[in-house]
């Protein structure tokens, strides 16, 4: 229901319009307040990179922070990560991840790229808490924040904007009547806007999610997802169908689709209840980080990795150089 009337199909999303304009109001003048500097924002030591999101869901922002950290680091760049921590519940905050740290603190993406990229990552609802916390623990020399855009609070040096090239803003209004946590224009103020499939527009910067081998999540071992037995497919982020499309698009015939909701807290009896004897479950890596100390033998993940096409990453990338040197 909700991408309908975010979409403009289902005409309720008028009656949200009220809402909206107070949503669009309150941030509008928490942005004017830090840009005309009666809010100060936090300025780390070190270069800070936000990589965020317009619109609410999923826009395959987490495989581009993975991509950016893995090539600053081939770079010979000391980059660690800060996040939210949306979904996860720590103790104390900042928290630093380490690899005793669970999904159920420090949230999913945040592991997910821990365990991805091996760089420093920490989580704290005040990101500028986190910096902290990482510069404290790391020689760090780049930091690269997990979403943040709105998050005024913190002060950047390069804004990166992921857009789903296919839903793109939908009926472009603020939240809720539209996914818009800000209007469109905003791209005119950011450094990069990132499309991830679809068709990019003018200087926009097209992006591919490829997926690679399917993992087992008890063995580690890996097989093409298509020689997989009688799939069943579990999605628990922004925008399922765009992971359930990708295993069609690998040649799997799907023999069902779970949509789970996302940062979806997730347990062994409820998972296990997803598949038949003889079915294979394969879910995406967000969710495996959730299922790995409980998984039976026949669940398996399918990693994707950004592709960045064109000569613009290049660019991109050579601008973050320039900022560390």
């Amino acid at each position: 229901m909700i991408a309908r009337i975010w979409s403009g199909e289902s005409p309720l999303w008028l009656l949200l319009l009220p809402l909206s304009w107070l949503y669009g109001l309150v941030s509008g003048a928490i942005r004017l307040c830090y840009r005309l500097g009666i809010k100060k924002a936090w300025r780390a030591p070190v270069p800070v990179v936000i990589v965020g999101n317009l619109t609410a869901g999923g826009n395959g922002k987490t495989p581009v922070v993975i991509w950016l950290v893995e090539q600053l680091r081939q770079r010979g760049v000391r980059v660690g990560v800060v996040s939210r921590g949306y979904g996860g519940k720590a103790e104390r905050y900042p928290l630093v991840l380490d690899q005793q740290t669970t999904t159920e603190q420090a949230g999913d993406e945040p592991v997910l790229i821990y365990q991805r990229t091996g760089a420093p990552v920490a989580v704290s609802p005040v990101r500028s808490d986190a910096v902290k916390a990482l510069l404290a623990a790391h020689d760090l020399q780049l930091i690269v924040t997990d979403d943040g855009l709105q998050h005024y609070r913190l002060a950047r040096d390069k804004e990166i904007v992921v857009i789903d090239g296919m839903r793109r803003f939908g009926n472009g209004w603020w939240l809720p009547a539209g996914p818009m946590r800000e209007r469109a224009s905003r791209l005119r103020s950011v450094d990069a806007v990132i499309t991830n499939g679809g068709e990019a527009r003018a200087g926009e910067i097209p992006m591919r999610l490829q997926p690679g081998l399917a993992v087992n999540l008890k063995s580690g071992e890996r097989r093409p997802v298509n020689a997989l037995p009688a799939v069943v497919a579990m999605a628990g982020i922004g925008h399922p169908p765009r992971f359930f499309q990708t295993l069609t698009d690998c040649g799997v015939a799907l023999e069902k689709r779970v949509a789970l909701a996302d940062h979806q807290a997730l347990s062994y009896p409820q998972v296990s209840g997803f598949i038949q004897p003889g079915q294979t479950l394969v879910m995406t890596e967000k969710d495996a980080v959730k299922c790995r100390a409980f998984a039976d033998d026949s669940w398996w993940y399918l990693p994707v990795d950004a592709h960045l096409e064109g000569d613009k990453p290049e660019r991109l990338l050579q601008d973050l150089l320039t900022l560390v040197r």
